[in-house]
């Protein structure tokens, strides 16, 4: 099997916060028009984040998990998408949290990521809420020692 033409590895928010916050501001501030000081937190630093790269080092995605069992913030390249790369960011999020022992974890999917994050065992709880302007529904995935495989 060929390996990808990425690489996801884990990553320090001070030392790699510039290519972290390049990705999520293209995303999430120009495409999803979500406000500048909305997208920037308190977490950030306390997190866990995941950063995914081109072979050349170009940041191309990423992700975090919060102290709380939370996924968040994940975020991938345009043309980037539908090529393996959010779902290796995810995989690389849930073995942080399985490692950090979280039992579920959650999230606040975006409805058209729903169906993404259903292929990775989430289900979806509770009713559709407005975040940034965009709708979400929380999901929840139970760990419960089995992580969803490559």
């Amino acid at each position: 099997m060929n390996a990808p033409p990425f690489i996801v590895r884990p990553v320090n928010w001070l030392a790699t916060r510039d290519k972290l916050a390049a990705v999520r501001r293209t995303v999430f501030v120009f495409e999803q028009n979500v406000p500048e000081e909305l997208e920037w937190d308190q977490e950030d630093e306390r997190a866990y984040h995941v950063l995914a790269t081109a072979e050349d080092g170009t940041p191309i995605g990423t992700g975090r998990l919060i102290l709380q069992c939370q996924i968040g913030r994940m975020a991938v390249l345009r043309k980037w998408r539908r090529r393996g790369v959010g779902s290796a960011i995810l995989r690389a999020l849930l073995a942080l949290a399985e490692k950090e022992g979280c039992a579920v974890v959650h999230l606040h999917a975006q409805t058209h990521a729903i169906p993404f994050y259903e292929v990775h065992g989430f289900t979806s709880c509770g009713e559709e809420f407005q975040e940034a302007g965009i709708p979400h529904r929380k999901m929840e995935l139970s760990l419960a020692g089995q992580l969803p495989r490559q």
